[in-house]
Formats: C-alpha cells, structure tokens, sequence
C-alpha cells in the first residue's frame, strides 16, 4: 500500500515551494499549495479527513506542474503523491466514460487511427479550420468546449503512417523516433521537421511503427491499469530493437518526462520486475534538442548556413524540460542559429495545460493561468513563440488568442527544419537544380 504519511514526514514546511506554484498562483490558498496537499494527504490517510467530493477537487486541481519537486530541499515527489492519491480517487469515483473512451484510443492504435479520418471527415462541421496556427476555432458550445475555443485539428494520416519504418541515412549513426500522441495526430510537421533534421545530418532512422501512447494522460488522471498496460507493452516492444539504435528521439517534453521519470517512479512502487529493462531503456531516451545539441553537429552546421530571413523567437520553458531535466540551454542554443532569440519574461511560468482532467472539468484553472501566460509572451516584440511540448502548444495558442496576441506558436523543431529547407533550396538553385 502507498505510503502518503512517509513523505509527509520529509515536509519541513519551508514555503520554497509556494512562490512559484501554479495553482497556488491561480488560487492563493494555503490548502492548494504543495505543503498544503501533503498535509491533507496524511489527514486523508489517517482517516482525518474524508476523501469526499471537496477533496477530490483539491486534488484534481494541481496542474502537475513540478515546480514544487524542482526547488523542495528534501526533494519530495509531490506530484508522485498527487497522482497516486489521484489512483485512490478513481478507484472510489471511478473515471468517467469520455476519459475511459480516450484512453481505450490511446491503447489502440487502429482505433485512434479511424476516429482521426473521421475526424478530418466531420471537423469542419463543428470548427473553423485555421491552417495558419494548425488549430480548428468551435463555432459553437459543445460539450467541455465553450464557442471560439480553438484546438488542435486532426490530420488524415499520421506520421507513424507518412514514412516507412527504415529511412536509410549514411549508415554510420541509428537513431529511433517516440513520436507522442499530438505530434502524430495533431501536430504531423514537428515529426516530419525531426525526420528532415536526422536527413540533414545522415543518420539511418528507425520508425517503430508498434509504439503506443506513453500514457501520460491516463497516469495523470489516476488510471493506473491503462497505465501499467501502456508501460508493459511500451518497454516490451523497445526490448526488441534498443539494442539497434543509439538513441530513441522525442519531440515531447511530457512523453520525455514519463518515459524517463515517471515509468521509473511508478515502476520502483508497483512493477519492480521492470527495473532493469527500463534503465537500459531509459539510457537512450531524449529530448530532441538536448540530444541534438549534445551528440550532433547540429549547432555547427546550422551557423555555417548563410543568408535567409532571421525571425523573432522567443522560448517557453515546457515544465517537463525545464523543471524535469533541466534542459533550458539546448533549445535557446539551436533558435539563435535560426534566428534572433527574444526572451521572454517569466519564460519558466507554466502555460496552465494541467492534463486532461483540467481541460475538461477544470477548465476555468487552465484558462487563469493561461491568461496569465499568454500576457507574458504578449510583451515580447516577436514572430513565434517556440517550445518543445505539443500540451502547451494548445494552450498558449487558445490564450494568445484570447489575449489579441497572432504570434505562431512552432517547435523548434519546424524552425530549425525551415532553414535547411530554405537553405537547400538555394544551393539547388545555384547549382542550377
């Protein structure tokens, strides 16, 4: 049984973890703050205080963010806490049927596959397409989406549909892609820029073509048999072909951050029989950027590339790269040689996604926090705002909107694939191609 009461007991009651929590931010109560929570965790597992309908709400109003584990001097897991007393809550609520459907999607690919072509089919029914942020505006109320709410539209084929499994580069270097649920359905141009990038630099790359969600959305909802499921299937598939690839590529913080840290978490508490095959795994995993900063020549030939347009950039933080792994350098590193790199103020500030539960239930969290964020990047003179997390993509999106802001959000990834493109494209014409 989980221990709540044993991390309780690490908690000195500092306050480090107040000034920059995000939901402490949104409602400034000492009860949605992190020490607040784990107080009410040890209350609730003493049997102090029922895990009633209020309770629930407190719970399920953190947005996940890490900030608290990122500066906690004792370095307790609190949102390790959350989304186990989160599993507690679904056992006794019992997760609802929309949040059951979307998960049955994400364990099968085939279905998810079919809902997305019907998707493209039926979207313009109910959303204006709006090509130029690759997002689709509701024209009217629907349910958990208010009218003029925009989001991501769906794309006919996916990316894990768009290319062979093996792309043959120059034989020396092999990598494997873990595309991300949003970026194969959603987003199919930060995929198709990693893909160019790998091209650019030569490398054989590795589509695997079984890979599942990472299952994110269901470990943070408290749907832990989806999760384990997706954890078993995922690890046991990436047995087969780990030792093939110097590396797995991710273009997601949040799928970074639970192929990493959290199947590690939640595999040393309920399935420990997967330790050693996750930390081979996880030794190869990356974050895009980080990887390609690191273990390419990428900065280097991009400075040699001349000429071309320098756009106005400026970096959002995504809380599971920066907070998570600390990886703020690389991607800053990689925009200036691409174009002028503006910084934001607050740039580490959660966007306010929070998860699927606070997009649906509790939107109104995700939509004062996102003002909050939206309002920040407004002030920088800039043409993009960029960052390495699909999640966030739709809600700073949705709130720049919302605050008259017509910044492009793109990931580093289609930036930087924008200027080999454009590169490329002069040297055919000088050679005469």
């Amino acid at each position: 049984m989980f221990n709540f009461s044993e991390y309780a007991d690490l908690c000195i009651k500092c306050g480090k973890c107040i000034p920059d929590c995000t939901i402490h931010r949104v409602n400034p109560d000492e009860v949605t703050s992190p020490r607040g929570f784990i107080e009410l965790l040890r209350g609730v597992e003493e049997g102090k205080i029922p895990l009633d309908d209020r309770t629930k709400e407190i719970f399920e109003s953190c947005f996940l963010c890490n900030q608290c584990v990122e500066v906690c001097p004792n370095s307790i897991p609190t949102d390790f806490l959350i989304e186990n007393i989160r599993h507690k809550i679904a056992e006794k609520y019992s997760i609802p049927r929309f949040k059951r459907l979307f998960f049955f999607l994400l364990k099968h690919r085939w279905a998810y596959d079919l809902v997305a072509r019907f998707g493209v089919i039926f979207q313009s029914c109910g959303f204006q397409i709006e090509r130029e942020r690759n997002g689709m505006r509701a024209r009217f109320n629907l349910p958990f989406i208010q009218k003029g709410r925009i989001l991501p539209r769906m794309r006919f084929r996916p990316f894990l549909k768009k290319y062979p499994a093996e792309i043959k580069g120059d034989g020396k270097r092999r990598v494997a892609i873990f595309i991300g649920c949003l970026a194969n359905y959603h987003y199919t141009e930060v995929g198709d820029s990693l893909v160019k990038i790998l091209k650019f630099l030569g490398f054989d790359i590795f589509i695997p073509k079984k890979q599942l969600c990472c299952g994110a959305p269901a470990y943070f909802t408290g749907d832990f048999k989806t999760t384990e499921e997706l954890i078993k299937r995922n690890l046991d598939y990436f047995a087969t072909f780990i030792d093939g690839v110097e590396a797995i590529l991710v273009p997601e913080a949040t799928c970074t951050a639970m192929l990493k840290k959290d199947y590690k978490e939640y595999i040393e508490h309920y399935i420990p029989e997967y330790r050693d095959l996750h930390r081979k795994v996880a030794s190869k995993i990356f974050g895009t950027t980080y990887w390609l900063t690191h273990y390419t020549e990428l900065e280097e030939r991009l400075a040699q590339l001349e000429g071309g347009e320098s756009p106005k950039i400026t970096y959002h933080d995504a809380c599971h790269f920066a907070r998570v792994f600390g990886i703020k350098e690389e991607p800053r590193r990689l925009l200036k040689q691409v174009g002028e790199l503006r910084e934001m103020e607050g740039a580490e500030v959660c966007c306010g996604f929070g998860g699927i539960t606070i997009q649906t239930e509790r939107f109104q969290l995700a939509r004062e926090e996102g003002l909050y964020k939206a309002n920040l990047i407004k002030k920088v003179e800039a043409d993009y705002i960029s960052a390495e997390c699909s999640a966030c993509r739709i809600q700073i999106t949705e709130h720049l909107d919302k605050v008259g802001d017509r910044k492009l959000f793109r990931h580093p990834l289609e930036l930087i694939a924008e200027r080999i493109d454009w590169a490329q494209r002069q040297k055919g014409k000088r050679g005469g191609v």
